[in-house]
């Protein structure tokens, strides 16, 4: 009888991977440390103290910032779910033909080119619509991190799709349901665990984002990663651990609130 392949069984499994996770987690843990250090320079510890986050909390720019962020997060997640639910629709509840995997890596194309490509043709394609609109607003930077953040809902949404039974959806078109009753009353109910976790995606991959948003935004159009990415270049404060901190732990929470929530429903 064959042995299964068990990886772990592997010489030097453990050693590799207990030093993959120490590479990945203990910079994040040493900056959360430091996050409450009392002294002002980071290579010293003065103490524990809160002094840095209401720091973070009284500074109007961190402020505007970091609403600026959660507008376009959100604003381009709901635009970029909306956009990947149909596309997952229009690319699964169909039959095979010629050009459906073109149109696959169309709609995963930003995944696959680099950013700062992505970034560069933005910027010369907005910098054409200014010329002609005179507009200077947010919507750029919402039009931008939207068209990013397509593909990274479209994955879970098309996944889930394609997991779903599609008895439900003919009976309901036996029982003369028009498509549109039939996707709100059927087939959106299953579906949503795979449209939260392709929003809850594309507003992390929004948050955080800056190579592109550096190169779209205006001036006076930061958002929280662009306005800390500028700080550090003066050098690293406590200040910035504790906002590198804040964020972090938000992130954590809106995941784990999206998790608990898909779980609920599906």
């Amino acid at each position: 009888m064959a042995k299964s392949f068990d990886l772990k069984a592997l010489p030097g499994f453990t050693t590799i991977a207990v030093i993959c996770f120490v590479a990945l987690y203990l910079p994040i843990i040493i900056l959360v440390a430091y996050a409450f250090n009392a002294a002002t320079s980071t290579s010293e510890w003065g103490g524990f103290s809160l002094k840095w986050f209401v720091s973070a909390w009284n500074n109007a720019q961190v402020i505007d910032a970091t609403i600026r962020s959660f507008q376009i997060a959100v604003l381009a997640a709901t635009f970029a779910t909306i956009a990947a639910t149909m596309a997952a629709l229009a690319t699964t509840r169909t039959k095979s033909y010629r050009g459906l995997t073109f149109k696959y890596a169309f709609i995963n194309q930003p995944l696959m080119v680099p950013e700062i490509v992505t970034a560069v043709a933005l910027l010369i394609f907005f910098s054409r619509v200014k010329v002609f609109t005179g507009y200077a607003g947010l919507g750029y930077l919402i039009a931008a991190h939207t068209a990013f953040c397509i593909p990274f809902a479209y994955l879970p949404i098309r996944a889930r799709l394609e997991s779903m039974d599609l008895t439900l959806e003919r009976a309901a078109a036996d029982l003369y349901a028009t498509p549109w009753k039939t996707f709100r009353r059927v087939t959106l109910p299953l579906l949503w665990p795979g449209v939260l976790a392709g929003f809850m995606l594309a507003f992390v991959i929004s948050l955080d984002d800056v190579v592109i948003t550096n190169f779209v935004k205006l001036g006076g159009q930061d958002t929280l990663p662009t306005y800390m990415l500028g700080q550090i270049r003066r050098g690293i404060t406590p200040e910035i651990n504790a906002i590198s901190t804040a964020f972090l732990l938000l992130s954590i929470l809106i995941v784990t609130l999206f998790f608990f929530a898909s779980r609920k429903r599906d």
